[in-house]
């Protein structure tokens, strides 16, 4: 009688633990690169554009925030972006890099004229 309970719980667990994914991170749209000059946007602009930051902390003595999102799959393709955005010491953007994964970041940016 058991067994017969068990082997359908078994079933269901299995397949939801198989075809689960994790996300980790909050999602956001970056902007585009016209969105965040170096030596001119302030946190202050970032934070209006982005809201809160993913995670923050320093890089050599600069501050440093991030914005990311990230989907691990079990089974299909792992999607991830981040912008991380690193400010000198009066709050103005000293550099930053936009990365992704997905697959509409990807066909933007790896667009070639012919």
């Amino acid at each position: 009688m058991k067994a017969k309970l068990y082997l359908p719980s078994l079933i269901v667990f299995l397949t939801l633990v198989l075809s689960s994914c994790a996300t980790v991170g909050n999602e956001f749209s970056y902007l585009g690169s016209s969105s965040i000059t170096i030596d001119k946007t302030t946190k202050q602009d970032v934070f209006k554009m982005y809201g809160e930051p993913f995670r923050v902390g320093h890089d050599n003595g600069d501050m440093r925030w991030t914005y990311g999102l990230y989907k691990y799959r079990v089974f299909g393709e792992t999607e991830t972006k981040d912008l991380i955005i690193t400010f000198d010491h009066d709050g103005i953007v000293k550099s930053y890099t936009y990365n992704s994964s997905f697959k509409q970041d990807k066909s933007k940016f790896l667009h070639v004229n012919d």
